[in-house]
């Protein structure tokens, strides 16, 4: 075992400094020889027959050294984090200080520990109201309506039928202000549903009456709350050429509606959505409490000094999950940012205040657990790890969920969950 001597530094930052002998060394050198010996044709031996001496002669014992280092400082700092309990945080910075043959090797490696609540405040003495979770009768309308317009057929109109509000149309699209062609403003094949609110109040009144073929000028203010502040409150022209013209037929709202989708009748229809509106809203709701909570405690607690390494590893991580939201819907990111008005570094000041209360958070989490003996049995996340890998059918994913790494990832989860319903049952009142 190396001789590994240990310094707190300010900023939650701890010093290990590693001396190893030749003697502890060696097995690296021998391995780090034969390695070379594989990467190197060495005359009179098979790649990695050669021994360490052959080696030594061939390419210098500087070499072997050099080859041996990384393996060495990898194992030598695992096992001095895992034997000390050290919590860190990210990357350690690791600095050879002494690299030469016949001497003892040295290093240093700085990591930053994670920090720990100074304080805790008591959860029993903090409460956050409970949310109420009903549904009206307006929202089972509501829903009752987006499902009749999927259900709603589109019938190409006659030759010489001329557009109503219940029609949708396919046209070409032009806008123009000052003369000069609106960005993203034009469009060979745009759909407006006619039976819809449109973003630009007026133009369902300007194309009724048209027919397929004919083409229309004609000018409308844009809202003045529109997100392209250059066009919010302005005259745009737009120029627009009917190309198709649909009929749309939407379903009976009967019971014979509701038996076509499954239920028995248009009243089990409108219970099934109601318990599922409802199912919603309970998750909203509690989502909310648990995020209220969280932040409460978070806040009326005290912490050592957030690292900024950790701060800016929670900051990297929120704008990883925005550009995975933003891509999802099919936009690019980098054109999103650039919508916001700001650049990368703007938007990551901007999520400081978050991701540091989502740092202080985590810190409450593991706390709590800690302090009220929150425990994971084995049978619960053998039961849970088994719901998992159920989801899946292919053998290597279902071995990636039992791997020891995803075990661990697991129980966090599950502790976390615990602890929480236990915050919840102190603090929802």
């Amino acid at each position: 075992m190396p001789d590994i001597k240990t310094e707190m530094l300010e900023k939650n930052q701890i010093k290990l400094t590693f001396t190893i002998t030749q003697e502890e060394a060696w097995p690296y050198l021998e391995e780090a020889a034969k390695r070379l010996s594989v990467q190197t044709q060495i005359p009179g031996f098979r790649p990695g027959h050669a021994g360490y001496e052959i080696v030594k002669a061939r390419m210098g014992e500087m070499k072997i050294l050099e080859e041996a280092l990384e393996p060495l400082v990898r194992k030598s700092y695992v096992e001095a984090i895992l034997s000390q309990r050290l919590d860190t945080v990210g990357s350690p910075k690791i600095d050879v200080e002494k690299l030469a043959p016949g001497n003892d090797i040295v290093f240093t490696a700085v990591v930053v520990r994670m920090p720990e609540v100074t304080a805790l405040a008591d959860f029993r003495k903090l409460s956050v109201a409970a949310r109420a979770s009903e549904i009206k009768d307006s929202e089972i309308d509501l829903a009752l309506k987006d499902l009749t317009r999927m259900q709603t057929k589109e019938v190409r109109a006659a030759a010489g039928e001329a557009v109503t509000l219940q029609d949708k149309i396919v046209v070409a699209m032009n806008m123009k202000l000052d003369g000069v062609p609106v960005e993203g403003g034009q469009s060979g094949n745009h759909a407006i549903y006619l039976t819809e609110d449109y973003y630009i109040p007026g133009l369902k009144e300007q194309v009724v009456g048209m027919k397929e073929g004919e083409e229309k000028t004609f000018t409308l203010p844009f809202p003045t709350e529109h997100v392209q502040k250059m066009l919010a409150g302005r005259d745009v022209v737009f120029e627009i050429v009917l190309k198709e013209l649909y009929h749309l037929l939407p379903p009976t709202l009967d019971d014979a509606f509701a038996v076509s989708l499954g239920t028995k009748s248009l009243a089990s229809m409108r219970e099934l959505i109601h318990k599922n509106l409802l199912d919603e809203k309970i998750r909203e709701a509690r989502t909310a409490e648990e995020k209220e909570l969280l932040e409460l405690l978070a806040n009326k607690s005290q912490f050592e000094n957030i690292p900024d390494l950790l701060l800016n590893e929670e900051i990297n991580k929120m704008v990883g999950e925005l550009k995975r939201a933003v891509e999802s819907q099919g936009a690019d990111f980098d054109s999103y940012v650039q919508n916001l008005k700001k650049t990368l570094a703007e938007l990551k000041l901007d999520f400081t205040p978050q991701a540091l209360i989502r740092i202080k958070v985590a810190l409450v989490l593991r706390c709590v657990a800690k302090e009220e003996n929150v425990e994971v049995k084995d049978s619960e996340l053998d039961e849970e790890l088994d719901r998992v890998a159920s989801q899946y059918e292919d053998k290597e994913t279902k071995e990636r969920v039992y791997s020891p790494e995803y075990r661990d990832y697991m129980e966090q989860i599950l502790r976390n969950r615990k602890t929480i319903d236990l915050l919840r049952g102190a603090m929802v009142r």
